[in-house]
This record gives structure tokens, C-alpha cells and sequence, in this order.
């Protein structure tokens, strides 16, 4: 099993469509790289504690690449745009991704530079920290709720058309 980090806005979206991928077993969102020690939801939200809000993704290397799963990411998100997605601002809801590992980087750079204009950060992982229960498998969850009827459920037909 391997690992990757996605930051794509709002990671409730990330991983809607992270679920409906072959060769991904496990998912979690969270919180990265930012200045904030274990931070709640709200901390986040309010754009001071410096992290993004993340997808980690464990994944069956034999089953999906590393850089298919950057493909699908930069598929599914706006990586021009800087610190927004959609209606989703604030440089928690940065484009990002964060690399384990040499690998990881330099696969990352060859995706993020062929795309034109692209504002996608590229760092190494510093630290993750797991979202509140109430975050995790969001979409799933709560289908009917007005954001995944309006915002998330459009990205996944679009994707999986």
C-alpha cells in the first residue's frame, strides 16, 4: 500500500470522488502542513492555523499509479485557481499536493507543470492530522444535504459520466 495527499478545496469533494476510484482502499480527510497543533474544523476555517484541507489516500500500487491518481486530481478540481474552489475560499481550500518521498515529487512536478498556468502547491508532507469523525466519508453520509446535492454530486457525474 502507498500513500498520497490531495489538498483540492473543500476535501469533502476530494474524497466523493476518490471513493469511486479502482485501487483505492482508504481514506481519510484531514488537515496538513500547517502552523496549528491537532486543529479543530473551526481553527481551519478561519484561515490562521495555515492548513489545507486534505485527502489522504492509501492506495494498491498494483492497482493504480501514483500518477494516475494525479491525473484523476487534476481532473476533477480547478489547479489554476489559487486558494479557491468554486465558492470555497481561503488558502485552507488550496490546490496542493503533498509528496512522502522523491517518487512521489518528481512524478508530481512532471503532472502540475504540463498543466498551463497551474497554481498547484507542491510541498513535501510535514505533518497530517485525521478531521473530526462528523468530516469523514462526508458525501456518503449525507447525500441529500444541500452542498452534496449542489456541489459535490455534479463533480461525479461529470467525472463518471
Amino acid at each position: 500500500m502507498q500513500t498520497a495527499y490531495f489538498a483540492g478545496g473543500c476535501f469533502w469533494c476530494v474524497e466523493a470522488i476518490f471513493q469511486r476510484v479502482d485501487g483505492v482502499k482508504d481514506l481519510t480527510n484531514g488537515y496538513c502542513n500547517g502552523l496549528t497543533q491537532n486543529p479543530t474544523y473551526e481553527e481551519v476555517c478561519s484561515g490562521q492555523s495555515g492548513h489545507a484541507e486534505v485527502l489522504k489516500i492509501e492506495f494498491d500500487e498494483q492497482q493504480i499509479s501514483y500518477t494516475d491518481l494525479l491525473e484523476v486530481f487534476v481532473e476533477t478540481h480547478d489547479p489554476t485557481s489559487l486558494n479557491q474552489q468554486g465558492a470555497d475560499r481561503g488558502t485552507q481550500y488550496r490546490s496542493a499536493v503533498f509528496y512522502t518521498d522523491v517518487n512521489q515529487r518528481e512524478q508530481t512536478v512532471s503532472v502540475i507543470n504540463s498543466i498551463p498556468d497551474a497554481l498547484t502547491e507542491i510541498s513535501p508532507l510535514d505533518v497530517f492530522y485525521p478531521a473530526e469523525s462528523y468530516h469523514q466519508n462526508y458525501y456518503n453520509n449525507n447525500p441529500n444535504q444541500p452542498y452534496c446535492q449542489l456541489v459535490i454530486l455534479p463533480k461525479i457525474e461529470k467525472y463518471f459520466k
